[in-house]
């Protein structure tokens, strides 16, 4: 008797993902209109978000980041560098951002993805005026030494908010990151100390241990989609190609506004819609700077 009854389920769940499939637009507001989503989240909810640090060994910070299924592995190695004549007591940050064909179906093997420069812009842009980073910290010797921190930013998995996960993939391995112990051998070249010889090769110690990167203010972002009345936060990649007007606005933790990015897009940004979503950008950053502080406390308990 259950045959009937499962054959027309199937019927029916086929009728509805090749109505998706035909008609996007038209099957997402039909959604909208219920103040919800196809995956069933609230119009301003974002997706479940986890934080691992210390995904790399061989790195001296690393984070493996997940926003639904959006994920982004951010690694840092840490090499030392003459300063600029301009910055003699400043050392500097690279960032890179990059998207391997394995995390998406539109990244082609041989070509590089159109939307990976664009982040990585966003990416120092935003951390540089964030003022999270003091890059005196960076410096060794002044006029001589200091250090360049590269930091590489992989997206493992595409789906949605690139931005968002990027951002706290790397400001979360920022966190985790270690400054090498370092001194100066009898030829005036700085070098690493290893935890077996200590200083017996140096001559003058720069730092004598491993040391944690000061962070102040860190930046988080929230990615919304605005959609004739509807703001949608933290968007999957099936949304933002459907719905093209997107808003990007990142805070640091005191509230303060770092950046906002809107490239085009249909629907205009009236006061009120940007107004609306820095003050969910607020509340995403309360909830960020949390699910980070518990990754830290993690990592420092093991």
């Amino acid at each position: 008797m259950g045959f009937p009854d499962a054959s027309k389920d199937l019927s029916s769940e086929m009728e509805v993902d090749a109505f998706r499939r035909l008609f996007p637009l038209k099957y997402f507001e039909r959604h909208l209109a219920e103040a919800i989503r196809p995956d069933g989240r609230p119009l301003g909810k974002a997706r479940d978000t986890t934080v691992v640090l210390g995904a790399v060994a061989s790195a001296n910070g690393s984070a493996l980041v997940k926003i639904g299924s959006t994920t982004m592995l951010t690694a840092i190695k840490m090499e030392v560098m003459t300063p600029s004549l301009e910055s003699p007591d400043e050392g500097c940050i690279a960032i890179d951002f990059h998207m391997p064909p394995i995390c998406s179906p539109i990244v082609r093997p041989g070509r590089p993805a159109e939307a990976a420069p664009v982040i990585s812009k966003q990416l120092s842009d935003t951390i540089s005026s964030s003022g999270s980073i003091d890059l005196k910290e960076l410096s060794l010797v002044t006029g001589k030494a200091a250090w360049m921190a590269y930091l590489d930013v992989y997206c493992l998995d595409a789906d949605g908010a690139l931005f968002d996960a990027a951002l706290l993939s790397a400001v979360a391995a920022l966190s985790h990151l270690q400054i090498p112990a370092v001194a100066m051998n009898d030829d005036g070249k700085i070098v690493l100390l290893s935890e077996d010889d200590g200083q017996k090769k140096a001559q003058e110690p720069v730092n004598k241990e491993k040391r944690n990167l000061t962070l102040r203010s860190i930046p988080f972002s929230l990615t919304c989609i605005l959609h004739k009345n509807y703001i949608l936060v933290d968007p999957t990649a099936e949304e933002e190609s459907i719905m093209e007007t997107v808003v990007t606005i990142a805070l640091d933790t005191s509230g303060q506004l770092v950046s906002l990015y809107k490239p085009g897009g249909p629907v205009l940004a009236f006061t009120s819609a940007i107004q609306d979503c820095v003050a969910l950008t607020r509340q995403r950053v309360k909830e960020l700077k949390g699910i980070l502080e518990e990754a830290n406390s993690t990592m420092q308990v093991e």
